[in-house]
């Protein structure tokens, strides 16, 4: 698998006045309130990244912690959840890759009705071709990762834009990168549930399908044979999915 990627942290907005800068920790403080008068303040864009991942399983913090922060540019937050839902796609297939082999596992498949085909990105006159799931994932990252250390594509540093068609490779990346979701879900969950990181690939499922719905970047087809848990995952109704007890 590729190196995991140290999280991307928020380039700071010069436009931002000191008044305002002070109204996103005010309003962070309030979302992320727990009600505990000794919580720790949150006063930068890193703390409440942070925060928000110490506290994505718990309920409305985590609906919160998808929305675009106030004064923040959208490609910005593009940037530093692709990273985030990379580097955490990534951790959560490595624990289950001596389960995912070319041998028990040849073809990377969402049950036997979806198989996702793997376009060579060098040579699309080349037709999509079947791919063992490690091959496909492996790939996938290595594709990913390019992006994310091409500094015209992410950039770090400020005064550096972002490419005009960076909305639309956001929404490639995602739909991609859910697919790994599903091939774990469909066909690795009992190793998941034996390893006991069901809550913790539930939890980051939850946090993918409420960020793409807040700014639309895949559709209902992209989902395939997840569609129905996803969709009862973004209505809250998580009691009627055993696999989410």
């Amino acid at each position: 698998m590729p190196t995991i990627r140290s999280t991307r942290t928020f380039r700071r907005n010069p436009e931002l006045s000191p008044a305002s800068s002070k109204r996103q920790q005010e309003y962070y403080q309030t979302i992320n309130s727990t009600g505990d008068p000794n919580q720790k303040r949150v006063s930068s864009h890193k703390e409440i990244r942070e925060y928000a991942e110490q506290t994505l399983g718990s309920g409305s913090a985590l609906a919160q912690a998808v929305k675009l922060p106030k004064g923040e540019d959208t490609n910005e937050w593009f940037a530093v959840n692709v990273v985030n839902f990379y580097n955490q796609i990534n951790m959560l297939y490595g624990t289950i890759t001596e389960f995912c082999s070319p041998k028990t596992c040849p073809r990377m498949i969402a049950t036997q009705e979806y198989e996702y085909l793997w376009q060579d990105p060098m040579n699309r006159r080349k037709p999509p071709v079947s791919m063992s799931a490690p091959g496909y994932v492996e790939a996938l990252m290595t594709w990913i990762q390019g992006f994310l250390d091409d500094e015209s594509v992410f950039p770090t540093k400020m005064g550096v834009p972002f490419p005009r068609q960076f909305p639309a490779l956001v929404k490639t990346i995602m739909k991609r990168l859910f697919r790994v979701y599903a091939h774990m879900y469909c066909h690795h969950f009992d190793e998941i549930n034996e390893l006991g990181i069901q809550a913790h690939l539930n939890t980051s499922l939850k946090h993918f399908v409420l960020f793409c719905r807040e700014f639309h970047l895949l559709q209902p087809k992209d989902y395939g044979p997840m569609g129905d848990l996803v969709s009862r995952m973004l209505q809250g109704d998580t009691k009627k999915i055993g696999i989410l007890d």
